[in-house]
C-alpha cells in the first residue's frame, strides 16, 4: 500500500479465491431469481412472487431441493422456468468458477500464475500446474455420469409418456438433479413417492419404479462421492492400495454410512404397524439422505427415532470436492479417528498416514459452528412460526433446518406455509451449508496470522482439568 502511494499509483484490492467463489453463488442466485419471476417462468403467466423465486433459485444454486411451491416444481414452472432451475442446479452442482474456468481452458493455452493460483484454490485442486486438466476431468466425469444417467432413466418414461419431448425431458432433468444431488423432480409435490395418482409415475410398472430408484441411487452416489475419488478409482493404473488416503476414507465411509442407515431405518420404521417402510424405501433414504433429497417415502409418518437419524446423515452430508453438502464424511471420519486413537493412546495415523493436529481442531470446528448454525437457526423460525397451525410438532422445523443446511431438500411439508422471514432464515441455511465447508475456513485461513506466527515465542503447556 506504502509502495502504491510512493508510486502515485491506487492500490490494488486481491480478492480472496474463496470470497470469488462466495460471490459468484450470489451472482447465480440473484439472476436466476429475477429470471424465475418473470411472467413466463410462471404458468399462470403473472409475475411470481421474489421471495418464492429467490428461495428456489438459492435452493437450485446450493443444490438443494427444498420448493417452496405448494403445487411442486412442474405445476408451477413452465419450461423456461423448468430450463432456469436445473441451470441453477448444474451450475451450483459443479460451482461457476469450475465451469468458468474449463471454458478459459479452452481458448487460452496458458494461465499466469497468479490466475492458476486463484483457480486452484477456486475448484479445490491440488497441483496448479495440473489445474487445466483436474477442471476438464472434472467437466468429463459430470457429462458422462449425467448422459449415461439419461440413457438408463429414459426407458422408464419414453413407453409411458405420450409427449416423447416431454420424455426425453423429464430423462434430462432428473439425470442432473439426481447426479448433482439437488433432489429436484417434475412429478408435482409427491417427489418419488409410488401410488399417490401422479400420471407419470403411477403409471410405470412396479419393475421399472424398482429400477428407477436403483439408477437414481447410482446417480447421488456418482455425485457425492467426490471427483478426486473418481479419479483414482477409474485410473487403471493403480491398484487400489496406491488410491490417495483421502479415497480411501471417502469411499470406506460413504459405504458404511449407507449400510448403517439402512439398518436403522430398517429398525425405526420398518416394523411400525402403519405406513412401514419397505426395505428399498429403507436403502433410498439412506442413500437419498446423503445430501440428495429425493423420497420414495412419505417424510411426514417417519418416526420421532427416523427423524433423529434423518437430522444426523443430513448433517453429515458427502464428500468434499463433489456436488454433495453437509460437514463432510471426511470430517466425521477424522473426529471419530481422533476419538478412537485417544482412547487407546495411540497416534493418530491410518492408511499408513499421520493427520495433523491441525486438521483434527479444524474438523471440530466446523462440526461445532455447524451445529450451533442450525440450532440458533431453529431457534428462529420456531420463535416465527409459533402459530402456524401447519406445524404440529417442533421436529418438524428441526428436520427442515438440518435439511437446508445439508443441502439435501426433504421436508415433512411445512416449506411452502413458512412465513417470509422463516424462509429467508432457510435461504441463508441453505447458503451456508453448501459454501461454509469448502469455502469459510479457507476465506479467514488466508488472511489470519496467528501470534505464534508472527514472532518466535512459545508458551508454556498447561493442562486444564475438563469435564
Amino acid at each position: 500500500y506504502k509502495q502504491a502511494i510512493m508510486n502515485n499509483t491506487k492500490p490494488k484490492i486481491r480478492l480472496s479465491p474463496f470470497f470469488l467463489v462466495m460471490l459468484s453463488f450470489v451472482i447465480i442466485i440473484l439472476l436466476g431469481s429475477f429470471l424465475l419471476t418473470l411472467p413466463f417462468a410462471n404458468k399462470d403467466g403473472n409475475w411470481g412472487s421474489y421471495i418464492d423465486a429467490l428461495f428456489l433459485a438459492t435452493s437450485g444454486t446450493c443444490v438443494t431441493g427444498l420448493v417452496s411451491y405448494a403445487d411442486g416444481v412442474s405445476n408451477h414452472l413452465t419450461f423456461f422456468g423448468q430450463l432456469v432451475l436445473i441451470i441453477c442446479v448444474q451450475i451450483g452442482g459443479l460451482g461457476f468458477f469450475t465451469i468458468f474456468a474449463f471454458i478459459v481452458t479452452l481458448f487460452k493455452r496458458k494461465i499466469a500464475f497468479k490466475n492458476r493460483y486463484t483457480l486452484t484454490q477456486a475448484v479445490g485442486g491440488e497441483n496448479m500446474n495440473k489445474v487445466k486438466t483436474f477442471i476438464r476431468k472434472i467437466i468429463l466425469i459430470t457429462v458422462t455420469f449425467e448422459l449415461i444417467g439419461f440413457g438408463l432413466t429414459l426407458p422408464v418414461f419414453y413407453p409411458v409418456v405420450a409427449d416423447k419431448g416431454e420424455a426425453i425431458w423429464l430423462s434430462i432433468f432428473h439425470s442432473i438433479s439426481a447426479y448433482n444431488n439437488a433432489g429436484f423432480d417434475l412429478f408435482g409435490n409427491v417427489s418419488l413417492i409410488y401410488g399417490t395418482g401422479n400420471s407419470v409415475l403411477d403409471a410405470v410398472t412396479p419393475f421399472w419404479y424398482n429400477y428407477f430408484l436403483f439408477i437414481t441411487m447410482f446417480l447421488i452416489v456418482s455425485g457425492g462421492i467426490s471427483f478426486l475419488t473418481v479419479i483414482d478409482v477409474f485410473n487403471f493404473r493403480k491398484k487400489p492400495k496406491q488410491w490417495r488416503a483421502f479415497t480411501k476414507i471417502t469411499l470406506i465411509t460413504s459405504f458404511s454410512l449407507i449400510i448403517i442407515g439402512w439398518a436403522t431405518f430398517l429398525l425405526t420404521d420398518a416394523i411400525k404397524a402403519q405406513y412401514a417402510m419397505t426395505p428399498l424405501d429403507a436403502l433410498f433414504h439412506s442413500v437419498s439422505l446423503r445430501t440428495a433429497g429425493f423420497s420414495s417415502y412419505d417424510q411426514s409418518h417417519l418416526s420421532f427415532q427416523g427423524r433423529i437419524f434423518s437430522c444426523l446423515f443430513m448433517f453429515i452430508g458427502g464428500s468434499p470436492l463433489s456436488t454433495a453438502g453437509g460437514v463432510k464424511v471426511t470430517t466425521i471420519f477424522i473426529v471419530a479417528l481422533s476419538i478412537v486413537q485417544y482412547l487407546r493412546n495411540k497416534p493418530l495415523v491410518c492408511f499408513n498416514r499421520h493427520f495433523s493436529n491441525k486438521t483434527v481442531f479444524k474438523s471440530m470446528t466446523l462440526i461445532f459452528i455447524a451445529l450451533m448454525t442450525v440450532l440458533v437457526a431453529f431457534g428462529v423460525i420456531s420463535g416465527l412460526e409459533v402459530n402456524n397451525p401447519t406445524i404440529v410438532d417442533s421436529s418438524d422445523i428441526l428436520f427442515e433446518c438440518f435439511s437446508a443446511f445439508g443441502t439435501v431438500g426433504n421436508s415433512v411439508g411445512i416449506t411452502s406455509s413458512l412465513s417470509v422471514g422463516s424462509k429467508i432464515t432457510i435461504i441463508l441455511l441453505m447458503f451456508i451449508g453448501r459454501l461454509g465447508p469448502i469455502t469459510f475456513f479457507q476465506l479467514f485461513e488466508n488472511n489470519t496470522v496467528t501470534q505464534s506466527e508472527k514472532t518466535s515465542l512459545r508458551y508454556i503447556e498447561e493442562d486444564v482439568s475438563i469435564g
